[in-house]
């Protein structure tokens, strides 16, 4: 057991690295510092949870999903969609089967099944949980172009039309009409 906690800790490291990790695409808009993919990845998980939750679906499943969904990127950094049309994707289920190899069986196999899952995209859970990955960066869009970076807009518009769930195309819905600072003016019991 002490060899498989060793490849457990080595993983644990191995994925801080995407807290440093950027999310590419964004220099494509302008953006200077562009969030990390463990930052996409938290809030993609709780969004993941709330589509879930109103779709009906297990909220926990979906936010297991959409915690891992982005982890092989520890190995194959972010790569934005226009890298992809230049050279062929790695497998997500073969680099996550390389990160587990030596893990307890128990937790490999528990995170292969999960990228399994999400990339088959069938399961309630994981169809929320990649609409969570692309909500999450419609509302990354806003921000930015909220924050001056107008070239924003495409990814805005490509993510919104990309959404599958009703509850994912009505929130959209809403993230556009609501200005990214009204949750702190209402916080402050200002008027909008």
């Amino acid at each position: 057991m002490t060899e498989e906690l060793t490849q457990v800790a080595r993983f644990l490291y191995e994925a801080g690295t995407l807290k440093q990790s950027k999310r590419t695409g964004w220099w494509m808009a302008g953006v200077r510092d562009p969030e990390s993919v463990a930052e996409h990845s938290w809030r993609t998980s709780l969004i993941a949870s709330v589509i879930a939750k109103l779709e009906g679906a297990d909220p926990a499943r979906a936010a297991f999903l959409a915690v891992w969904h982005d982890s092989q990127e520890t190995r194959t950094g972010d790569v934005n969609h226009l890298a992809k049309k230049y050279g062929a994707e790695a497998d997500p289920t073969v680099v996550t089967a390389d990160q587990v190899a030596g893990m307890p069986e128990v937790l490999a196999s528990t995170v292969r099944e999960l990228i399994s899952e999400y990339e088959a995209r069938e399961s309630p859970e994981a169809i929320c949980a990649r609409d969570a990955d692309k909500l999450e960066c419609m509302l990354q869009g806003i921000e930015y172009k909220a924050q001056g970076y107008e070239h924003a807009q495409r990814w805005i518009d490509n993510s919104r039309a990309r959404l599958v769930t009703k509850t994912a195309n009505e929130l959209a819905d809403q993230l556009l009409a609501t200005d990214p600072l009204d949750w702190l003016r209402s916080a402050m019991g200002e008027s909008g």
